[in-house]
């Protein structure tokens, strides 16, 4: 019966083989072993091969890196009742392996059922408006609370992120209406505003236009009268020279020569084109006249001598004789030396274009 024999040893080396088998254990570097032995707890298990008596023995494996946890959306009604639909997300991670086993049944569905209660108590102490914008208190006053809380089952809560505030459609309608009306407000306000400076700046501008320009005025109307007066004072020095002048040249004359000047005068008035002359009735007092004019009266040469002298400056500065003769050779030289026989010649020319202006039947000249 050599080959029975055969046959049953090797079925118990199988057997012992599976029986060997069904201990080992492997666990991973990021888990831990609990061993529990006929519903006694023996001990955790470090990462790697391990082996346990098997059928009698279990090995609970628990992952100890951080997990992410979904909470749920659910509605929301915050404090100034406005409905919301709030979800968010819990990063938790195992400490301590037995009270996460042994404390609670399952520690992840305990731990999203304590967020959601938790983030629907926040909320409902807080408005919409502190909703939308202070999600950071939210995600610590959760936090605070699911860690004080999972201590007892042996998990940390990591950190927490509210991950959607989403109000209700006819609250966002409402919101909408005030952004719009919030917006249209401020626009107003800006445009009014502008309108404001831009009117402040244009009286400004008007102002200190209407200041420049007066002053433009001022300055210009003080410029015109200062040139009139100087004008004048010139004017009035130059008749006040040439008056001067004219006395000096007056002064050594007797009557005879005033008298010669006069009938002179009275010669050129008559010159003239006009058909009548009228002469005034006293030509003796005119001519009599014209010679006080002229700076000669029948005053003796004492009194001439002691008249009293006026005041040079008033008339300005005097030319000298050299300046005078220097002038006076400067106009010689401008005007071209012309001889006597074309002097001669312009003169013929002259009377004989005068004659043939003369009408056909007007009898020729004597």
């Amino acid at each position: 019966m050599p080959f029975i024999d055969t046959i049953i040893t090797i079925f118990l080396i199988l057997v012992v083989v599976a029986i060997f088998a069904r201990g080992v254990v492997i666990i991973q570097p990021y888990e831990q072993g609990l061993q529990i032995r006929l519903g006694k707890y023996v001990g955790r298990m470090n990462p790697g091969f391990r082996w346990i008596v098997p059928f009698v023995s279990e090995v609970i494996k628990l992952d100890l890196r951080t997990q992410v946890m979904d909470v749920p959306s659910q509605e929301v009604i915050t404090k100034d009742n406005s409905p919301t639909n709030v979800d968010a997300i819990v990063y938790v991670r195992v400490i301590d392996p037995e009270k996460a086993y042994f404390e609670v049944s399952n520690y992840r569905m305990a731990t999203v059922a304590l967020a959601q209660t938790s983030l629907r108590g926040i909320i409902g102490d807080m408005e919409l408006d502190e909703v939308l914008y202070n999600r950071d208190i939210i995600n610590m006053k959760l936090r605070d609370i699911l860690d004080r809380e999972t201590d007892q089952w042996g998990v940390k809560v990591e950190r927490v992120e509210i991950k959607e505030v989403d109000p209700v459609e006819a609250v966002k309608n409402a919101m909408t209406e005030q952004t719009a009306a919030e917006r249209a407000r401020r626009a107003a306000i800006l445009r009014a505003d502008g309108e404001k400076r831009s009117a402040i700046l244009k009286a400004e501008g008007l102002r200190q236009s209407m200041i420049l320009e007066a002053e433009g005025e001022r300055q210009s109307k003080v410029l015109r009268a200062e040139g009139e007066r100087l004008g004048r004072i010139l004017q009035a020095q130059g008749e006040a020279q040439g008056l001067r002048i004219l006395s000096v040249g007056a002064a050594p004359l007797d009557k005879r020569a005033i008298t010669v000047l006069s009938l002179d005068a009275l010669k050129t008035m008559a010159n003239g084109q006009a058909t009548k002359i009228i002469f005034p009735f006293e030509v003796s007092q005119l001519i009599r006249q014209g010679a006080k004019f002229l700076g000669v009266t029948e005053e003796t040469a004492e009194e001439i001598a002691t008249r009293p002298v006026l005041d040079e400056r008033i008339l300005g500065d005097m030319p000298k004789r050299e300046e005078v003769d220097a002038i006076l050779k400067e106009i010689q030289d401008a005007v071209p030396h012309v001889s006597e026989d074309e002097l001669k010649d312009t003169s013929k020319r002259r009377i004989a274009a005068e004659k043939s202006k003369e009408p056909a039947d007007q009898p020729p000249s004597q």
